[in-house]
């Protein structure tokens, strides 16, 4: 099997973030770019870092790169790739995909003539007018910028942000990768209390106990690639094993609380599925009468922002509220809010140490970060 590449989308702001991953997997040539990673792979890289993985949204495996300006050049560049290397005789493989900035733009025709493409190609080589795709799924996925067309298949299936254990959220949930990104931007390694005080379903303390504990967040849940016939069963295993035996098994102090008793006990029952419930405790209480006795620790949250939950005066009362009870907290302590609202620093009574611009889904959202030093 000859060298891969894999590309990793990411929410915007998390390039970073997921590059540092992919190094410290020891992946080759990471390169981080708008809104997605590029690296080069071997095979058993692929459920490495499908397992691994905290800030990706996919791992997509890159067939290949080509310049299209016009139908007949998209059908000849996807027809002239080995496609034969990765899909079997048997395997179904849909079209999905986005064109930004190209002179093809119309998105149902260009995944037609791919779709096209990609069976004459298979055709020829399995000798076969029809193809049945009755087998495996191989997503087939293609990006055309600015005229030129990557394609590749997804390897991951559902989203990395699935790790498994959500199976019932709340109103406008975090997403897994962002929740664990912010829990990465705090620096929290374990050591310190970690403190969520609206913690709704769960998701940033259970992520910050996945951190801790170094458990890899992907070991709960099935990956598409792990049906695929070229990609040997036993690397699958073999990352499993490598991933639990880097686990660490400490004792942690992380709490979430919230003060909607559903949420509290929603987030038990995710903590339970992430196999987590011995390292993180949740407790109905309310945000603004948050106080922790600790010389130093972690708070890092994600509060409503007036958008979709509360209504603005509602949200800035609260905000108001939680800036009182942070500044009572001893000064070792540091703290990071997420937030959309573009008063947040004025209402909070504070400005931020050091601000970074997120994304939650299509929101632009800043992490506020207080008690950090800027140089880092």
């Amino acid at each position: 099997m000859r060298e891969l590449e894999l590309m990793i989308p990411t929410l915007f702001g998390l390039e970073g973030l997921c590059a540092n991953e992919l190094r410290r997997l020891e992946l080759p040539e990471v390169r981080a770019e708008n809104g997605r990673v590029c690296c080069q792979a071997g095979p058993a890289d692929i459920p490495r870092v499908n397992l691994n993985l905290r800030t990706g949204e996919r791992v997509l495996l890159v067939v290949g790169r080509y310049e299209a300006a016009d139908f007949e050049a998209l059908f000849q560049g996807a027809k002239a790739l080995p496609w034969e290397e990765f899909i079997p005789r048997e395997g179904a493989f849909p079209v999905k995909g986005y064109s930004l900035n190209s002179q093809l733009h119309a998105v149902p025709a260009i995944q037609g003539v791919l779709k096209k493409a990609i069976a004459a190609r298979l055709g020829e080589k399995y000798g076969m007018d029809t193809l049945p795709e009755s087998g495996a799924l191989y997503q087939v996925q293609f990006s055309l910028m600015k005229d030129q067309v990557t394609l590749m298949l997804d390897t991951s299936g559902a989203g990395l942000h699935k790790r498994g254990y959500r199976a019932v959220g709340v109103v406008a949930p975090l997403r897994e990768t962002l929740a664990a990104a912010m829990v990465l931007l705090s620096r929290y390694r374990g050591r310190e209390p970690f403190c969520d005080p609206f913690c709704g379903s769960g998701t940033i303390p259970i992520e910050a106990a996945l951190i801790a504990k170094n458990r890899a967040p992907g070991l709960n849940r099935a990956f598409s690639a792990q049906k695929w016939r070229w990609l040997d069963s036993n690397l699958w295993l073999q990352a499993a094993d490598e991933a639990m035996d880097k686990e660490y098994h400490g004792s942690y102090d992380i709490w979430g609380g919230d003060i909607d008793p559903k949420a509290v006990a929603i987030a038990r029952d995710n903590a339970v599925k992430a196999d987590v419930e011995d390292v993180v405790r949740f407790t109905v209480a309310d945000a603004a009468k948050f106080h922790r006795d600790e010389p130093a620790g972690r708070v890092v949250t994600n509060p409503p922002y007036g958008e979709r939950i509360l209504e603005k005066k509602e949200a800035e009362e609260l905000y108001r509220a939680f800036g009182k009870a942070v500044r009572g907290l001893p000064e070792g302590w540091q703290v990071g809010v997420l937030s959309s609202h573009t008063e947040f620093e004025r209402t909070f009574g504070r400005q931020a140490d050091k601000k970074r611009k997120l994304y939650n889904g299509m929101l632009k959202c800043d992490l506020f970060q207080y008690g950090v030093d800027r140089r880092r």
